[in-house]
C-alpha cells in the first residue's frame, strides 16, 4: 500500500510516519510544506490512502489560515480528481471547527471542500475534528499548551494561566495514531464522513499546570507519579520528552559512611519506596524486624548471606545471594533479619519496601539476629 502523508514533520506527521514503519509499511511519500510541488502529481497519482495532516494554526500572518487550511486542502483533491484516484483520505479538522474564529472558519471550509469532492467522486473521507493532541515533538508555544508548559517547566520558566478554571478536552498522541491505523486497516466507521478519536480527557488548566509541575519535583522527592491514572501516566511521558538533553540525570543523595552507602531511589504513597544498599566487605546490616513493614531484597552485585529468625524461636535460617544468579527475598514480618557481605567486594543490594519511612512510625526495632 503507498500512502501519502501531507504534514509530513508535522507534530501528528511524525508520530504517523513513526508507527507506520514500525508496523512494515514502507511506500510512504512525504509532503511538506519544503517538497517540491511537483512531487505532488507522482503522490496523488499513485496513492492509496491519504493522511491530510497539513495545516496551520499560529500563523504570522492571518492570511496563512486559508493557504494552508484551505487551498492546499483544495489542491490536494483537484490533483485526485485529474487523476481518477479515489483513494480515501482522512483530513485532520479542529474542535475549533465549531467556533466562528479565523481558524475554524478555515478548518470548517476544508471540511465541506472533502465533503463535497466525496459527493462527487464518491471517494470515501474521514474527518477527525481533534481536541488538544499531546505527546512527544509536540511544538512549545504552537501546538498545545502542553507543550508549552513542559517546555517551560522543565526549564523553570514561568507559565502564564489567565483561567486556572478553564477546562481543556485533550486526546494523546499515541490514542490518536492507534485510530488511525485502525481506518488503515477498515476498522472504524464515520458518521456522515465525521470520525473521532474515542479516549478523550478532561481536565482544568490550573490543575493541569499543577500537575507538571509535580513532574519536576519527582525528581527532588523521588515521588512516581500515579501510574494508574491514565492521563497522569501520558502527560508524564510527554514531561520527560522535553527534558533538556543536558538534563535527563538527577543525582541522588548518598548516605554513605564506612560501612558503605544507602540511597533512596524511588519513593510512592501507594506502593512503598526502593533504595540501593552498598556494604563493604565483611559488614553485617540490618539485625531489626518490622510489625507490618515488609521488604524484598535483591542481590545483583557481590555475594550475600540474609539471615532470619522468628522472634520467639532460636532457630536462624540463612539465603545465600548472589549477583551472578538474581533472586529476590521476601523479609515477612515479625522475623529479625540481616544482610551480611560476605564476598570480597562491595555487596549491592536493590531493597523495596511496602511503604515510604516515616521517623515518627518507623516500625523498625532493632534485634540481633
Amino acid at each position: 500500500m503507498k500512502i501519502l502523508v501531507t504534514g509530513a514533520k508535522g507534530f501528528i506527521g511524525k508520530n504517523l510516519i513513526a508507527e507506520l514503519k514500525n508496523k512494515g509499511f514502507t511506500d510512504i511519500f512525504e509532503y511538506t510544506r519544503e517538497s517540491d510541488p511537483s512531487l505532488l502529481d507522482q503522490y496523488t497519482k499513485e496513492c492509496d490512502f491519504v493522511f491530510h495532516l497539513a495545516g496551520v494554526n499560529r500563523p504570522k500572518n492571518e492570511k496563512e489560515f486559508l493557504e494552508g487550511n484551505y487551498h492546499l486542502t483544495d489542491h490536494l483533491l483537484k490533483k485526485l480528481k485529474q487523476y481518477e484516484n479515489k483513494a480515501p483520505v482522512l483530513f485532520t479538522s479542529s474542535i475549533q471547527a465549531e467556533q466562528e474564529n479565523l481558524y475554524g472558519k478555515s478548518k470548517r471550509v476544508a471540511e465541506n471542500l472533502l465533503l463535497e469532492y466525496s459527493s462527487k467522486t464518491g471517494a470515501e473521507v474521514y474527518i477527525y475534528r481533534l481536541a488538544n493532541v499531546f505527546g512527544k515533538w509536540s511544538k512549545p508555544n504552537y501546538n498545545t499548551v502542553i507543550a508549552t508548559f513542559c517546555h517551560n517547566i522543565s526549564r523553570n520558566i514561568d507559565i502564564q494561566i489567565s483561567n486556572p478554571e478553564a477546562e481543556l478536552t485533550l486526546c494523546y498522541i499515541d490514542d490518536v495514531i492507534d485510530e488511525f491505523l485502525k481506518l488503515l486497516a477498515g476498522r472504524v466507521h464515520a458518521q456522515d464522513h465525521f470520525c473521532a478519536i474515542p479516549i478523550t480527557y478532561k481536565v482544568k488548566l490550573g490543575k493541569l499546570a499543577e500537575l507538571i509541575k509535580s513532574f519536576r519535583e519527582s525528581r527532588k522527592n523521588l515521588t512516581i507519579p500515579n501510574m494508574e491514572d491514565a492521563l497522569t501516566k501520558k502527560l508524564y511521558s510527554t514531561y520527560l520528552s522535553f527534558l533538556p538533553e543536558k538534563e535527563f540525570s538527577y543525582h541522588l543523595k548518598m548516605n554513605a559512611d564506612h560501612r558503605g552507602a544507602f540511597t533512596e531511589f524511588l519513593r510512592t504513597p501507594e506502593r512503598g519506596q526502593i533504595s540501593v544498599n552498598i556494604s563493604k566487605p565483611g559488614i553485617t546490616k540490618g539485625n531489626h524486624w518490622h510489625h507490618t513493614k515488609n521488604e524484598k531484597f535483591l542481590v545483583v552485585s557481590g555475594e550475600g548471606l540474609i539471615r532470619f529468625r522468628k522472634l520467639d524461636s532460636h532457630e536462624i535460617i540463612e539465603y545465600r545471594v548472589s549477583g551472578e544468579k538474581l533472586e529476590v527475598v521476601d523479609v515477612p514480618t515479625g522475623y529479625t533479619h540481616s544482610i551480611v557481605n560476605v564476598g570480597d567486594r562491595d555487596l549491592v543490594t536493590v531493597m523495596w519496601v511496602n511503604e515510604c519511612f516515616e521517623p515518627d512510625k518507623p516500625d523498625t526495632y532493632f534485634q540481633e539476629v
